[in-house]
């Protein structure tokens, strides 16, 4: 076998190889999501339950920890909030809270209760 054989026989080996490279890679990666338990949904708990939280009674605790997007500092807010202007009357009212956004609300609204 002279020199020119043995590149071709490398290019094709090369040929071959690269493809099962990426297939293998292709199926680790895809195994990745297979394989990893499923996100619970937002907005739900791990068991299917909706939970909800009063906006209106909750401590800031218990506001940081039920509701996506709000820290301590902003349930803190909240609870100031509610102290000057009084109960919440609508959900879309806590749009109102300094730096809790449309998007904040939206992500948030089935979690949310007012009674």
């Amino acid at each position: 076998m002279n020199h020119s054989s043995n590149v071709k026989a490398g290019a094709a080996s090369a040929t071959i190889i690269n493809p099962l490279r990426y297939m293998a890679l292709l199926v680790i990666l895809l195994s990745g999501l297979l394989f990893n338990p499923v996100q619970a949904q937002e907005g739900r708990a791990t068991d299917g339950v909706v939970t909800t939280i009063n906006i209106n009674t909750a401590d800031a605790a218990a506001l940081a920890a039920g509701l996506n997007g709000v820290g301590a500092s902003r349930a803190e807010d909240i609870i100031r909030y509610r102290e000057e202007f009084g109960a919440f009357t609508t959900v879309e009212q806590l749009a109102e809270v300094k730096g809790v956004g449309k998007s904040t609300l939206e992500k948030n609204r089935s979690r949310i209760t007012l009674e």
